[in-house]
């Protein structure tokens, strides 16, 4: 059985990070080990929460398990809080080469950053996502890792310049999420820098906004690639189930504010997964 591991933080309620990433993953028949960087008593969109960093536990974590031999097929990072978590994704990536290195660099939305980071962290995330095989930044993370100044309406031309540049960086694959058409419709974008080529897919856009989407899509991403998708069959599956999970939660009249009912489409990720195994 393929073995990911995924390290970031853990909300206690919240639908996001290693609460969707860890049943995602185990639902797409991987292993799913993980190396929480925190743990949170909601996610910070709610007031109040409660925090618990646990970087100092992370390098014993990763000696133990080089001590027991352990193969990793894929290392995904999710959010980190702070250089030091962002360094000990660098030592996983050394430790356990050639797994397949993927970064989402949450560290941005909207326009500007996340409460508690600055420039020195932006910079130590240029450096990871250098060193990854893919990243999957949304537009304004992207912005701040070219330096650019962020603009809410680019258009499809300049998301693939900025795309390229993250590219020429050192990163091999760049997929780009939340990228609306001319249509009207939303998908996501590759570009794959060793083929200096672009891969895209759209569907449906629904008119609504939930915390934790870029998690799900991230997560389903990474499984099918581990999974043996080609990019553009892994950007298909990835958005149409994010899709799914958008429309489940549509379907409550009072469905909660804080993130999409991941679960209820479980059994169409499954499906299609099975589905894509006949083909």
């Amino acid at each position: 059985m393929k073995r990911i591991v995924t390290m970031q933080d853990i909300s206690c309620i919240g639908k996001c990070s290693l609460t969707v990433a860890l049943p995602i993953i185990s639902a797409m028949g991987i292993e799913t080990a993980v190396i929480p960087t925190a743990v949170l008593s909601t996610h910070t969109g709610f007031q109040n929460f409660t925090f618990r960093d646990l970087t100092e536990d992370i390098q014993g974590i990763i000696d133990h398990w080089k001590k027991e031999n352990f193969h990793l097929d894929a290392v995904y990072s999710g959010y980190l809080g702070s250089v030091k978590q962002i360094e000990l994704v660098k030592e996983l990536f050394r430790q356990f080469h050639p797994a397949l290195k993927v970064v989402d660099p949450a560290m941005a939305d909207d326009g500007r950053l996340y409460t508690g980071f600055d420039e020195k962290f932006v910079e130590a995330m240029r450096k990871l996502c250098a060193e990854a095989d893919v990243i999957m930044p949304n537009l304004t993370e992207a912005c701040f890792l070219t330096g650019r100044q962020y603009e809410a309406d680019a258009d499809e031309t300049l998301i693939r310049q900025i795309m390229k540049e993250l590219g020429q960086r050192g990163t091999g694959r760049v997929v780009m999420t939340g990228v609306r058409t001319s249509a009207g419709r939303l998908g996501a974008l590759c570009y794959d820098a060793q083929k200096d080529s672009y891969t895209s897919y759209e569907n449906e856009r629904i008119d609504a906004h939930f915390h934790g989407t870029g998690d799900i899509f991230a997560s389903c991403m990474t499984g099918a690639l581990v999974r043996g998708y080609s990019m553009e069959n892994a950007l298909k599956l990835a958005v149409d189930y994010t899709l799914e999970c958008i429309r489940e939660t549509m379907k409550e009249p009072e469905h909660n504010w804080y993130g999409v009912n991941f679960e209820a489409a479980i059994p169409f990720l499954v499906k299609e997964l099975e589905d894509n195994t006949r083909r």
